[in-house]
């Protein structure tokens, strides 16, 4: 009797800042069933230049595409951080140019809590900070960062991804990755444009994660 052949599973990469993302899009991959691997990015001392290095330098063996997904307030905030998302952006953009492992460059601008604060139906665009304690309970920022049931939180009782992705300001959005997606040949193609004169304003192309990452595993 012949040995069935070994089908080798692709697998999304997904490389993050914070806590909040990890916990987020961990419980998002158990709930699904969807083929991720985590890398969560040390900031401290390198800023957008630390993601830059672990992209590059992780491997791409069975690699179907990889997410990068930052905040935007720092190249704004911080000096020099502009030309680090630079080296980052045309970096990315290199690779898709190449045809090499697709990189999907995600970028919440100004960060992920006005993300999670589009998930309920109340949020009108208040100030994130108040909003995370006056409506969702929250006591402070941090204990918002360090919730690990934050995926339930922002999914149940009428809260929902979904009700984010429908707020989303694409016209606003600094980077667009524009894609193309081959099921049967487990090819993903992309072009990314961008608009330096979008940086700052409220927006995000988080949706690419989502349509992406779920295409495979719907």
């Amino acid at each position: 009797m012949s040995r069935k052949a070994r089908v080798t599973q692709k697998i999304f990469k997904v490389f993050c800042e914070g806590s909040t993302e990890h916990n987020y899009i961990n419980e998002m991959r158990r709930q699904k069933k969807l083929t991720i691997t985590l890398k969560l990015v040390n900031m401290e001392g390198g800023g957008y230049r630390n993601f830059l290095e672990q992209v590059k330098t992780d491997g791409t063996t069975n690699c179907l595409a990889k997410f990068i997904i930052i905040d935007g307030d720092r190249a704004l905030a911080e000096e020099g951080e502009k030309k680090n998302l630079r080296e980052l952006l045309n970096y990315c953009i290199l690779q898709n140019k190449n045809g090499k492992i697709p990189h999907f460059l995600i970028i919440n601008d100004p960060d992920f809590e006005y993300i999670a604060c589009m998930h309920t139906p109340k949020y009108k665009g208040q100030n994130t900070a108040q909003y995370l304690i006056k409506e969702l309970g929250y006591k402070s920022v941090d204990d918002f960062k360090a919730d690990t049931k934050i995926y339930q939180f922002l999914n149940t009782n009428g809260n929902s991804y979904g009700h984010m992705l429908s707020l989303l300001k694409k016209e606003n959005c600094f980077v667009i990755n524009n894609y193309s997606i081959n099921r049967k040949l487990y090819d993903i193609k992309v072009s990314t444009t961008y608009d330096w004169k979008m940086l700052g304003k409220k927006a995000s192309n988080i949706n690419e994660f989502f349509e992406v990452a779920t295409y495979f595993n719907p």
